[in-house]
């Protein structure tokens, strides 16, 4: 009688370690998959600024560092291999375009321009894009990273090197986004 419970003990103990494994692939799945879609988004976004850079080179001559950072780091992006490079890249690539939008507001003609109206209409669109799949994935790793932590997972996943993983956040762009507006009226 003993041994049946024993026996069954350790069933139901490798029935729950079957279970969490499985559950923390299906985790680590979903977080890939959600990377996915984001590298969709992103694929998008590096598509469009080379048009963009080109709509505006004829105006902003003396911007040439500008359009340089924009392009080193959407290369830097381009190359990146493992997702958190693709985070840090995107993250430097995102930080370039935001200087190239403060860079514009020095050109009326360029702002005015048709062609640069259009490119900035679409950027926007895959940047709303980009926000929206950034917060599935970080969603789907948060959802992981709890997994990994939380007893009894969190036993199965050191033995099978599941690990906490990175966010997709603003980076170096956080600091402004939690700046207060400055509203001035002249």
């Amino acid at each position: 009688m003993a041994l049946l419970i024993i026996l069954g003990l350790i069933v139901i103990l490798v029935i729950m370690a079957i279970s969490l494994y499985n559950r923390l692939v299906r985790l680590r799945n979903n977080r890939e998959q959600a990377f996915a879609d984001v590298d969709v988004q992103l694929k998008q976004r590096h598509d469009l600024i080379p048009q963009l850079v080109e709509a505006v080179k004829g105006y902003m001559k003396h911007e040439r560092g500008v359009l340089t950072e924009i392009t080193e780091a959407r290369a830097s992006a381009m190359r990146a291999g493992s997702i958190d490079e693709k985070i840090k890249a995107e993250q430097r690539l995102s930080t370039a375009l935001d200087g190239l939008r403060i860079a514009v507001e020095a050109y009326p003609d360029l702002k005015a321009s048709q062609n640069f109206l259009d490119l900035q209409n679409e950027i926007s669109d895959v940047e709303n894009k980009i926000a929206a799949s950034r917060r599935f994935f970080n969603s789907a790793t948060k959802e992981l990273n709890v997994a990994t932590e939380v007893f009894p997972s969190n036993i199965i996943a050191s033995m099978f090197n599941f690990k906490r993983e990175t966010m997709f956040d603003l980076g170096e762009q956080r600091a402004q986004a939690e700046e207060p507006p400055k509203i001035q009226f002249d």
